[in-house]
């Protein structure tokens, strides 16, 4: 029988101070329990919290979880990705999350690395079948992509360099996902594309995320939550309900599993997970 959680995982950030690290601290000890399949630590541009996700991934040995770092190629050299990718391997990490990433402020070179293909090419060639690798997808297609042929062509390419299954950027519209799986599964992509979520804690913060990242928020969902203003309990409560429904029409559908953006925050995933039955 298939671990009915072999394909759920927990997003982290690095935190940036001493009582942000406390936090995540609390924040593990609540969602650890659930046994998800990994955590992830996401990475700076650039490289900019390279010592920040290492920690991180540090801490989270630690307590012998499985994690997954992010590791961002644009701006960096192989080189620099070696390094990194050896002190992982010391450090017992199975799992990278292999991403392009956004270029450094002020920087106009891309590096040696342009896409994520290459990454995925180079991890394989320097580490073998040492790490599982997870690439990322966009349901609602990437918003440098030049069109929606490219970008589905560009994440096709990505799996043929050898990444293992993919995490997508989060959406509201579970039609687009579908869509999308079918597109890369006519381009011969079998592997798992596991739907990333984003909780609804924060709305205004997380329509700000959503605009820098192309995910559509719906008009209807918009003018409701500005309908609630300041009333914490109930744009807390409609997003509750928006994001479990979406999980769950997702699953009923045969998603994989499910990966949650967590913000560093239990509360809201911790939800989430019990109203699903997880």
């Amino acid at each position: 029988m298939t671990d009915p959680t072999s394909n759920y995982s927990f997003e982290f950030f690095p935190p940036k101070t001493p009582e942000g690290m406390t936090r995540l601290q609390n924040t593990l000890r609540q969602l650890s329990p659930l046994k998800p399949a990994f955590f992830s630590v996401t990475f700076g541009a650039g490289g900019s919290t390279r010592e920040g996700t290492l920690a991180t991934v540090q801490e989270i040995r630690s307590q012998g979880l499985a994690v997954a770092p992010h590791l961002s190629c644009i701006g960096s050299t192989r080189a620099n990705i070696r390094a990194v990718l050896d002190a992982y391997r010391d450090h017992g990490v199975r799992r990278i999350v292999a991403l392009r990433g956004d270029m450094p402020s002020g920087m106009v070179e891309a590096g040696e690395f342009r896409y994520a293909n290459e990454l995925v090419e180079f991890i394989r060639a320097e580490t073998g079948d040492h790490f599982h690798i997870e690439v990322a997808a966009y349901p609602e297609f990437h918003p440098q992509a030049r069109s929606a042929e490219d970008d589905l062509n560009n994440f096709a390419r990505k799996m043929r360099a050898g990444a293992n299954s993919a995490i997508t950027q989060y959406f509201f519209n579970a039609d687009s996902y579908f869509r999308f799986v079918d597109e890369v599964r006519a381009r011969g992509v079998e592997a798992p594309i596991v739907p990333g979520i984003m909780p609804i804690a924060n709305f205004s913060q997380m329509c700000r995320f959503s605009d820098a990242c192309g995910t559509e928020v719906p008009r209807w969902l918009r003018l409701r939550m500005q309908a609630y203003g300041d009333d914490v309990a109930s744009v807390r409560a409609l997003g509750l309900d928006v994001v479990t429904e979406l999980c769950d029409r997702l699953l009923q559908a045969g998603a994989p599993g499910l990966h949650f953006y967590t913000l560093n925050q239990a509360g809201t995933v911790s939800t989430i997970w019990q109203r699903l039955g997880l």
